[in-house]
C-alpha cells in the first residue's frame, strides 16, 4: 500500500505563492488517483484538486480554478500543488489523498479515498 507525506506548507501574505508536495512511498503514485483537500477551522473538508491515475487528467474546485495547479512527477513519485495568488480564505490544513479504484464521480468526496497523508498547514495573511 502507498504511504503519503506532505510538505511545503507555511505562512505567506495575500497574493503570494506556495508549492505543496505529496510524496509517495511503498508504491507508484502514477497508479493512484491523487487529490488535495483542505480544511479550515470550523469548516468542512473541501475538495481542492485531483489528478487522475495514469491519464493525468486534472480537475479543480471552483474556488481555486485559475490559481492552483496540480501536477505529478513520476520520477519523483510526487504530486504537487502549485498555489498562486493566495487569499486569506485559502488558509487551512492541506492534505493529499490517494486511491487506486476510485471512479470519476467519487473523486470529489474525501470519504472515497483510502490513503491519506498527515496534512500541512497553509496560512495566508491579509
Amino acid at each position: 500500500q502507498v504511504r503519503l507525506v506532505e510538505s511545503g506548507g507555511g505562512w505567506v501574505q495575500t497574493g503570494g505563492s506556495l508549492r505543496l508536495s505529496c510524496t509517495a512511498s511503498g508504491d507508484t503514485i502514477r497508479s493512484y488517483t491523487t487529490a488535495w483537500f483542505r480544511q479550515a477551522p470550523g469548516k468542512e473538508r473541501e475538495f481542492v484538486a485531483v489528478i487522475k491515475r495514469i491519464s493525468g487528467v486534472t480537475v479543480y474546485g471552483d474556488s481555486v480554478k485559475g490559481r492552483f495547479t496540480i501536477s505529478r512527477d513520476n520520477a519523483e513519485n510526487t504530486v504537487y500543488l502549485q498555489m498562486n495568488s493566495l487569499r486569506p480564505e485559502d488558509t487551512g490544513v492541506y492534505t493529499c489523498a490517494s486511491d487506486q479504484t476510485i471512479i470519476h464521480s467519487s473523486m470529489f468526496d474525501g470519504r472515497n479515498y483510502n490513503y491519506w497523508g498527515q496534512g500541512t498547514q497553509v496560512t495566508v495573511s491579509s
